[in-house]
């Protein structure tokens, strides 16, 4: 059953993930927004509304994912449109923050903290809040001096592999880092927990040490946000082998996948790969392995939420 809404909800889907967006808009029985992206001849970005957006509740889906900077752009300008159409209040729905790992400076370093300049954009746009998943870094909540509504995908996922029923099964975080989204995922599924030691080299490069716990004759499932490169994840499924794991499955909420991230995991022993539509994955091939689940339902939920002013 569609979820209730009144006519001052307006979805508008950006061309990042427009499959996503629709599943959003079938989970209201609506269309999306008519408004149009088009590009000019010299590739400037155009946005035009065709409909009256005056005194309505907007809800922008666009993740900021690879393009990076176009759909970044995207989101900015469908912001700014709505906004000089006098919309009540204006949500940039960002299922994938892009710029998440540019966070903080390191030990001095003269460098640009990213993720900050990215939320002062997208609220210097016009938005009033943000609508994010699994943020790479926590912390960047705090960059936006606007609300912002962190969902984590852990829902999705632990749904699915409750209905697999997986046995002798043990979630492993592939660093350390990543310890408190695995802790979550082995307590709702009742398994056991470990970890993969792992030292990051360059921005492109890690090198695994060993494994943190039981997991001799068991089942993984490696849990994490994000496959970028697809390097750390290929080396902890082979630690893992090394260390007596039989089958090895991967959660990750944002698949990237750039640079040779599809061949390294189809070149690794790993069993299923699992992730969201908060990035689409088309033209990018992991033979049968793959199975993109939908994280509409989640948004949707989360939408009608803020749209009634309830807690999320």
């Amino acid at each position: 059953m569609p979820k209730q809404r009144d006519g001052s909800l307006v979805l508008i889907r950006g061309n990042a993930t427009p499959d996503l967006a629709m599943g959003i808009c079938r989970e209201f029985g609506c269309e999306p927004g008519q408004v149009e992206v088009s590009r000019f001849p010299d590739g400037e970005i155009h946005v035009q509304s065709h409909e009256d957006l005056r005194g309505k509740d907007v809800f922008i889906i666009q993740s900021t994912c690879p393009p990076v900077n176009e759909n970044l752009m995207e989101l900015l300008i469908l912001t700014d449109c709505v906004k000089r159409s006098s919309a009540d209040r204006i949500t940039a729905v960002i299922p994938y923050f892009g710029y998440a790992r540019q966070d903080r400076r390191e030990r001095g370093a003269h460098v640009p903290i990213s993720a900050k300049l990215i939320a002062n954009l997208i609220a210097a746009a016009g938005a009033d809040r943000v609508l994010t998943m699994d943020l790479h870094a926590e912390q960047i909540q705090g960059f936006f001096d606007i609300p912002v509504d962190h969902l984590y995908g852990g829902p999705v996922f632990i749904d699915h592999f409750r209905k697999l029923e997986i046995p002798d099964l043990v979630v492993v975080s592939p660093d350390v880092g990543s310890i408190k989204m695995a802790r979550a995922y082995s307590k709702a599924l009742g398994a056991r927990l470990a970890t993969v030691d792992k030292r990051r080299i360059s921005a492109e490069e890690t090198e695994v040490g060993f494994v943190i716990g039981e997991v001799e004759g068991r089942n993984a499932l490696i849990s994490d946000d994000i496959i970028a490169t697809g390097g750390s994840i290929a080396q902890a499924s082979r630690i893992l082998k090394d260390n007596g794991v039989k089958d090895i499955y991967i959660a990750a909420t944002h698949p990237v996948l750039v640079g040779p991230a599809v061949e390294k995991l189809e070149a690794s022993p790993i069993k299923g790969v699992f992730v969201t539509d908060t990035i689409p994955i088309a033209g990018k091939y992991l033979q049968n392995r793959v199975k993109v689940l939908s994280s509409a339902g989640l948004f949707a939920d989360a939408i009608e939420q803020i749209h009634r002013s309830s807690t999320i």
